[in-house]
C-alpha cells in the first residue's frame, strides 16, 4: 500500500499527512449507531493496520488505551496507515456494559464476520469487517476482563497453517510486551481475530486489565505495547517489547455452567489447575443443591466468571496449557 491516495472509510477520509476523527452511521436494520473513528494517513508508503476496542461492554482498558493512541499518533511519524475504532459496538458498551449487546442479546465476538442481513448483532460485526478488516494489512483488537471477569493478561491468535501469515501474526504477538502468548490450533469460529485469519489477515488479540478496572497506568502500559506493535510491522520509529520473554500455550479447554445458581469459584486468574480439580460450584439459592465444577483439563486458568449469579451458558473459566508443539 502506498500513502499516494486517501484513506477512505465510508464518507470519512483524510488525505496523505493529516488525521482525520469522525463518526460513522451504522444501520443495524432497528436502529442507527455511531461508530467513532480516527484515520491517520501517514507521509511515507507503509502497511494499513487497524485498531479497534470496545467490541464488548465493561472492557475499559482496551477503550481508554485506544483513544489515547488515536490522541498521540501523527501523520508525519507513520509510515503508511492507521485506522483507530475505540467503540466497536456501541450498544453493548453504553447500554449494556456486558459481553452480549441489550438489542438482542448477542455476543458480537461469535458472529464474526456477520450477516449484512441478520441482526443487529451481526449487522454490525458484518459492517466492522467491509469497512475496516477487509481493507487492513494487520488487525489488533483490544479486550480486557469485564465487570465480572477475572483475568492475567495475555495476547492470543490463530494457526491457520499457511507460514507465512502465521509467522507475521505471532510476530505482531511477541511485540507487544505482554509474556504470555495464547495461540489456537485452527482460526474456527466467530471472534475477531478468528475472522480476520480466514480472510488472509494477520489478527491479534490481546487481553489486559479485568473487573472492569479503570486504571489509567494499565492503559499507558498498552499503549506502549501498540507502540511496540506499530514499530514491528513498520508503521512507526519504534522498537518494539523485546526484552520481554514470551511464553507459549495452546488453548485446552472451556468451562461451560450447566446450571442457574450463584457461583463459588475455587481460584483466580493465573492458577494452575489439573484435570478432575474442583474449579467450583454453583449453588442453587432455592434449595441449597450444590453443583460441582471440575477442571476438564491441566494448564493455567487465563480467565474465569467472578460474578455471583450465573445461568446456563455462562463462561467460567478457560484453560490453556503448555503446547508440545508450537506450531512454527
Amino acid at each position: 500500500m502506498t500513502t499516494t491516495d486517501p484513506l477512505l472509510v465510508g464518507t470519512l477520509s483524510a488525505e496523505p499527512g493529516s488525521k482525520t476523527r469522525g463518526t460513522l452511521p451504522v444501520d443495524l436494520g432497528t436502529l442507527t449507531v455511531d461508530i467513532p473513528l480516527t484515520l491517520v494517513n501517514g507521509t511515507r508508503p507503509g502497511p494499513r493496520v487497524l485498531i479497534t476496542a470496545g467490541v464488548h461492554g465493561g472492557e475499559f482498558t482496551g477503550i481508554d488505551a485506544a483513544t489515547r493512541l488515536a490522541a498521540l499518533l501523527e501523520p508525519g511519524e507513520v509510515h503508511g496507515q492507521v485506522v483507530v475504532c475505540p467503540v466497536a459496538n456501541p450498544p453493548a458498551v453504553y447500554q449494556g456494559r456486558l459481553g452480549v449487546s441489550p438489542l438482542d442479546g448477542v455476543n458480537i465476538n461469535r458472529v464474526f464476520p456477520g450477516d449484512p442481513e441478520g441482526g443487529p448483532t451481526e449487522r454490525l460485526a458484518a459492517w466492522l469487517f467491509a469497512h475496516l478488516v477487509d481493507g487492513a494489512d494487520a488487525y489488533v483488537d483490544l479486550h480486557s476482563g469485564g465487570i465480572d471477569e477475572v483475568l492475567k493478561d495475555f495476547v492470543g491468535y490463530r494457526l491457520t497453517g499457511d507460514p507465512e501469515l502465521d509467522a507475521k501474526t505471532a510476530d505482531m504477538a511477541e511485540a507487544l510486551g505482554i509474556e504470555d502468548v495464547i495461540f489456537g490450533m485452527n482460526a474456527d469460529g466467530g471472534n475477531s481475530h478468528a475472522a480476520a485469519a480466514r480472510r488472509g489477515v494477520p489478527a491479534i488479540l490481546v487481553e489486559t486489565g479485568q473487573l472492569g478496572e479503570r486504571d489509567a497506568g494499565t492503559a499507558r502500559r498498552l499503549v506502549d505495547g501498540l507502540y511496540g506493535v506499530l514499530g514491528r510491522l513498520g508503521v512507526l520509529d519504534t522498537k518494539p517489547q523485546d526484552d520481554t520473554a514470551v511464553r507459549a500455550w495452546v488453548w485446552a479447554a472451556g468451562v461451560t455452567c450447566e446450571a442457574t445458581g450463584l457461583w463459588f469459584p475455587e481460584f483466580t486468574a493465573g492458577d494452575d489447575v489439573t484435570e478432575g480439580q474442583i474449579l467450583g460450584r454453583v449453588i442453587d439459592p432455592a434449595d441449597g443443591q450444590e453443583h460441582k465444577v471440575l477442571a476438564p483439563a491441566t494448564g493455567r486458568i487465563f480467565y474465569g466468571m467472578h460474578g455471583l449469579t450465573v445461568a446456563p451458558g455462562a463462561e467460567l473459566a478457560a484453560i490453556a496449557a503448555a503446547p508440545r508443539d508450537p506450531g512454527r
